[in-house]
């Protein structure tokens, strides 16, 4: 079991390296790249809702003090497929990325607590944007790379139905970002190019609360916080001239003018989640909202003109519904049905235009023959940014996957 989990976990970055290549937005051009949601197949194909969730055979990813409920060895893999529609206001293209979404593995520890880790992507970065200044001079931005995160969660479970948990990630990565400028009938182009070595620590806490309203119906709520923290960038800028051929892929330098490294920080502030909800064990409708202050870049390096990292915020609405999830006869009524809508301010302003997404989002659970294994399939419909102010207006269409296994760890031998 354990080369198992060592060679998937390897598996996982080594395959997430490459498809972060492929992953072709503009927006990813700013800060360290697209962020990532912390969030499980189910709850992003509710809109995002999962904070006030727990199961005992799921995993949610939002609120660690969810882990408390585990009582089956639940395993977990999740992949996605994005397609985007880029329209700047004069002409659109269609690019598509997939991703691994996550890796983990979550048990029960005795009858009141449970553990989580896994690793998934943080932020990811993917473009390759041309600026044709005149006809004579242009501008390539590209740009790839990002971070993941490896993380390690506890929750455990207090009396009154209440739940208490934490975990601690540890995030790394690399990015790469150039600008390649020409001009015609000139013998030597120029390359600007940034490489960021990013490491650091954060923790996140969360409760959460059951309240019976009746033999069936249940209010739940819950609150995570993620603590304020650092991430540390170490990396190099160079300037340096290049031969100008058509081939932008075919770099061969000449002179170098800068090569210098640079240390700065990265300041994530304490980011807020309050989730809220009612419903029975067939059915569920909840409301969820997140806010951050503006993230902190300390070195002018990873930060760019015209561009301005403000406050950002999630509110989320969705929900399940499971028609008869003991039916013996009938598939179709085991079957999970969810739904949710979603809407974001991004913590980006550019050209004093502040960037939002929204969507929608729906998912099937399918139930397999293993009891408690399921398979669930999702779909996100959205739009980011906007054509105004020399922005970009993003259409797209995130399809979503995830294996969940169940077993049962540390059986009590029965003697006759």
């Amino acid at each position: 079991m354990i080369k198992k989990l060592t060679f998937l976990t390897i598996l996982f970055f080594t395959i997430n390296s490459i498809a972060q290549k492929n992953n072709i937005s503009p927006y990813s051009f700013f800060g360290i790249g697209e962020s990532n949601e912390t969030q499980s197949v189910s709850e992003a194909n509710m809109g995002g809702i999962g904070g006030s969730l727990n199961s005992p055979y799921m995993l949610y990813f939002t609120n660690p003090a969810s882990y408390a409920s585990l009582r089956l060895t639940t395993y977990a893999f999740a992949g996605n497929n994005k397609y985007l529609i880029i329209d700047d206001g004069n002409e659109s293209q269609g690019s598509s990325s997939f991703n691994l979404s996550y890796l983990a593995l979550g048990f029960p520890v005795g009858k009141k607590a449970g553990v989580v880790f896994g690793a998934q992507p943080s932020t990811k970065v993917g473009y390759s944007i041309l600026n044709t200044l005149d006809d004579t001079e242009t501008n390539l931005f590209s740009g790839n790379g990002g971070t993941n995160r490896v993380f390690l969660g506890y929750g455990y479970q207090l009396p009154f139905n209440i739940n208490l948990g934490i975990e601690g990630s540890y995030e790394f990565g690399n990015i790469q970002r150039r600008i390649l400028n020409r001009r015609a009938n000139v013998y030597l182009a120029s390359m600007y190019e940034t490489i960021s070595n990013i490491s650091g620590f954060s923790l996140k806490a969360g409760i959460q609360n059951d309240i019976k309203v009746n033999d069936k119906l249940n209010v739940k709520t819950g609150i995570t916080l993620h603590i304020e923290n650092d991430l540390k960038t170490r990396g190099s800028r160079r300037l340096y001239s290049l031969l100008n051929v058509i081939d932008p892929n075919l770099i061969i330098e000449r002179d170098v003018v800068l090569n210098e490294s640079f240390n700065s920080e990265i300041n994530s502030p304490l980011k807020t989640i309050i989730s809220a909800g009612i419903g029975t064990n067939r059915w569920f409708t909840g409301f969820e909202y997140s806010f951050q202050n503006p993230i902190l870049f300390k070195n002018e390096v990873l930060q760019s003109p015209n561009v301005e990292f403000t406050a950002s915020s999630r509110m989320s609405l969705g929900g399940f519904y499971t028609p008869r999830i003991e039916s013996l006869t009938n598939y179709f009524q085991r079957i999970t049905y969810r739904a949710g809508f979603y809407s974001k301010q991004l913590g980006l302003k550019i050209n004093n235009t502040e960037i939002k997404d929204f969507g929608m989002s729906f998912g099937l659970t399918l139930p397999s023959k293993r009891k408690f294994s399921n398979i669930n399939l999702g779909i996100d419909i959205g739009q980011r940014g906007e054509k105004r102010n020399n922005l970009i207006k993003e259409n797209y269409i995130n399809f979503r996957l995830n294996l969940s296994f169940t077993d049962k760890w540390f059986k009590k031998r029965k003697l006759n």
